[in-house]
């Protein structure tokens, strides 16, 4: 708005910093690990909250050519992003009526019903052309995705008939779990169905993995792999040290200071008490920024490294710390709380809110400023 003299990151109440240097390295970090041919990039859900536009034109800079999100409208923004060459898959397949608007902006769709198949493959023969899709076979995660019935139905009548398939496709459901039986169960049943679906398309690829399946066998990377969650920073390995860079950082400024002068209580339901003397700070962030109310129980955020307790619980727009161990030097209005940074990863405070780090991470509000650090630009060779 013209006139306004002030910065948006004056105005805005918390500064969310992301990364984009670190997350093109974690790319190539999993790349170096995976046997796929292609390493993708799924950058659903706003790029796992992010900016899904400046992420994928981030990785497509490092070398990513293929990208993964779960609606149209995701798809026809990262195509924005990252221009005609790159392939551009929507998970949720076409939506009745939209199979037009996939062929014209060249998305693959990921065909997971009956219905989806029968659509594509109607619009694919009135408008006479032959363009790529994925289909999806449930190979135990019973969400989206073929049955084996149907599949095996499909083979039988034909029902495949008219598409042109770049790949059959299923998503593992207990990849984090690197000794889960189901992964075993899941890599089985899908080396059998893509054995049977290459006897009809001897061409088609194979795309299995996600982020955790990654540090899983070479055995389950097969041609396509869709990491995601692991590119943002989170541990896709819960049960050693996280291999990822950070990518985010949270940081959210301090509105008012204040030293209780008598035992009381603190926030809403007066569910946290404190003794006379007790110093707090209020904090400009809230549930309405991404911040689940559930923190409230155990969370905590750090100024100059020290550590500084929720007290009492989240709110929609401001949360309370007790600062008491801080030096009244580090504690002013606007100076900033770290939420997510180095002393408080999104994986912690996914734990301390009793989520997961995605659910932290696909939340991140609107209302933050957001400061992008720039990958490295690409070297040319001559």
């Amino acid at each position: 708005m013209a006139g306004l003299l002030s910065s948006p990151q004056d105005r805005a109440g918390a500064v969310l910093s992301i990364d984009l240097a670190a997350l093109t390295e974690n790319w190539r970090i999993l790349k170096r690990r995976c046997a796929a041919k292609d390493t993708g990039a799924v950058v659903k859900a706003d790029g796992y909250g992010t900016g899904a536009v400046q992420a994928a034109a981030a990785l497509k800079s490092a070398g990513c050519a293929t990208f993964y999100v779960a609606h149209l409208d995701e798809g026809i923004a990262v195509r924005g992003a990252v221009g005609a060459g790159p392939r551009v898959v929507v998970m949720h397949g076409p939506n009745r009526g939209t199979e037009r608007d996939f062929a014209a902006l060249k998305l693959i769709p990921v065909l997971n019903t009956p219905e989806q198949i029968a659509g594509w493959r109607k619009y694919a023969e009135t408008a006479d052309i032959l363009s790529e899709s994925l289909v999806h076979v449930d190979t135990g995660m019973n969400r989206l995705g073929l049955t084996r019935k149907e599949f095996d139905a499909h083979i039988a009548d034909g029902g495949f008939n008219g598409l042109h398939p770049l790949a059959l496709m299923s998503h593992l459901a207990c990849s984090e779990e690197a000794k889960h039986p189901l992964n075993e169960a899941q890599r089985k049943a899908f080396a059998e169905v893509l054995s049977i679906f290459r006897t009809r398309f001897p061409d088609a690829k194979a795309s299995f993995t996600n982020s955790s399946g990654i540090f899983l066998d070479p055995a389950y990377h097969y041609d396509y792999a869709r990491p995601g969650v692991a590119l943002y920073g989170v541990n896709p390995t819960p049960d050693v040290p996280n291999p990822m860079l950070p990518v985010v950082r949270l940081f959210a400024k301090i509105i008012q200071v204040r030293r209780v002068d008598r035992a009381t209580t603190v926030g809403y339901g007066a569910t946290a008490a404190v003794p006379e003397g007790t110093k707090l700070a209020t904090v400009s962030i809230g549930y309405a920024d991404g911040i689940p109310r559930s923190w409230g129980a155990g969370g905590a955020g750090f100024v100059d490294g020290i550590r500084c307790p929720v007290k009492g619980r989240v709110s929609m727009d401001l949360v309370i710390f007790d600062v008491s161990n801080v030096p009244d030097s580090g504690l002013h209005p606007g100076a900033l709380m770290e939420i997510i940074g180095s002393h408080s990863t999104v994986d912690d405070v996914a734990t301390a809110a009793g989520t997961i780090g995605y659910e932290i991470l696909t939340s991140l509000g609107a209302r933050y400023h957001r400061h992008y650090l720039p990958a490295p630009t690409p070297i040319k060779k001559p």
